[in-house]
This record gives structure tokens, sequence and C-alpha cells, in this order.
């Protein structure tokens, strides 16, 4: 898939146990493309009333009321064009297990019936920077530092200045590897092209080979037939003879 979505969200708060989404809602979503390994103006993103309460944990993280979201829609008004947006993308997430089961969690309360690997590649940023960094802090926070990315924007959580941040983590994290698949594909089509010009040459000889053959015959056939106008000709001769006898 060459679309890559990178998406985030922020909730009411979540249970220290799992179901850890269970009647809790989703009050923010931001998600950015990126294309061809750019950022895109392509960006969806919205807030959301969630019709309960919002944790104290929860708020001191995002610094989002209830009453600021009292007037915004509901998921089940925004439900069809979020997912119209990041369908048959590669969907980038930091802990990918969170989001994607709140989400479903979202679409399973409207009776939407969906399952997001079914319709998304999801990739797990976490998962790929703490195989690249074991034992290290693989926060968002941490990986900006690490990559020098600016981070003065995130006084506070929210969902599309962490997609934002993350979407340049990405962008560092797989440059590398970029790199070495760019080399690969190049290796691949010098190959392909070497195995072109062989089966053209090999084509030609052949070529060559069948067109020699076909003279060769050719030449055969000729020799055949003054072969049998000769024999023809004696044996007129020897009729005559013995007819003037």
């Amino acid at each position: 898939m060459n679309r890559k979505i990178v998406l985030d969200i922020e909730t009411t708060g979540f249970n220290k146990i799992y179901k850890y989404y269970l009647n809790h809602k989703i009050i923010e979503i931001g998600a950015i493309e990126i294309k061809k390994r750019k950022i895109t103006n392509n960006i969806f993103h919205t807030y959301l009333n969630p019709n309960r309460n919002i944790d104290n944990e929860a708020y001191k993280i995002h610094k989002i009321k209830y009453s600021f979201l009292k007037k915004k829609p509901k998921f089940i008004n925004i439900a069809n064009k979020f997912i119209n947006f990041i369908k048959n993308s590669d969907l980038i997430i930091h802990n990918s297990k969170f989001d994607i089961e709140f989400i479903e969690y979202e679409l399973k309360l409207i009776n939407i019936k969906i399952k997001i690997k079914d319709i998304c590649n999801i990739i797990d940023t976490l998962s790929i920077s703490r195989k690249m960094f074991p034992g290290k802090k693989n926060d968002l926070n941490s990986l900006c530092k690490k990559y020098k990315i600016n981070i003065n924007d995130r006084k506070k959580h929210g969902a599309l200045i962490d997609a934002k941040l993350l979407a340049n983590v990405y962008l560092n994290i797989t440059r590398k590897q970029t790199k070495i698949n760019n080399i690969y594909n190049k290796i691949i089509k010098k190959k392909k092209n070497i195995k072109i010009t062989n089966k053209i040459s090999k084509y030609k000889i052949n070529n060559k080979k069948n067109k020699n053959n076909i003279k060769k015959k050719k030449k055969k056939k000729k020799k055949k037939k003054k072969k049998k106008k000769k024999k023809k000709k004696k044996k007129k001769k020897k009729k005559k003879k013995k007819i003037l006898k």
C-alpha cells in the first residue's frame, strides 16, 4: 500500500484492567496522510462528544474539558467518513493495540462490525522502536528527542499534534530501510535487465540457427529435386534406346 495514514486518539480515560476501553469513549481523532515519504495536507481531525465525564488522570494529560466537547459531533456522526479516510492504507500507530481496540469498541457500539486489520495494514511504531532500541525509552517524546524532532508544541497531548510528531518519527525510523529497499530494487532491476538481454541474445542466436537450418533444408530439397530430374532423364534416354533397337 503506497498510502500511509498516521493515527492518534485521545480518550475519556481507560480502565487499569482489561478491557481498558469498557465504558470509556474517544474524544479526539487525529490522522495525517503520508505519500511518497512526504507528509501531505490531507488530514482527518475531529473532537467528539463522549456523553460522559472525563477522568481526572486523562484530563491532566490532554487538558480537554467535557464542557468543550458538549457541542461536538458524536462518533456515530463521523464513523463513515473516518473509515473511508483510513481504509486501504498502511495505518501507523504508536501502541496500536490501545487505539485499535478503542476504535473497534466505538464501532461495535453503533453496530458497525468492522475489524480495522481487514481494511488496513497496521504498523505499530512502538513494537518497531522496541526492536530497534531494546531496553531504552520508546515513548513518543523520547523518540522525538532521539531524532531531534521539535516538541515545543507538545505542551499537552493532542491527537493531531501527536500524529504529526509520530509521522516524523516514522519517516526517521524507516529511512535506512527505504535506502536498503531502494538498493535492493535496483539490484533486482539490473538482474531483470540482464535476464532480458540474455533472453534477447539467446533468441537472436536461436533465430540465426533456425534461419540457417531452414536454408540447409531448402538446399537439400533442391538437391533432391535435381537428382530426381536427372534420374527421370536417364530413364527416358534408356527407353528411347530400347525403342530404337
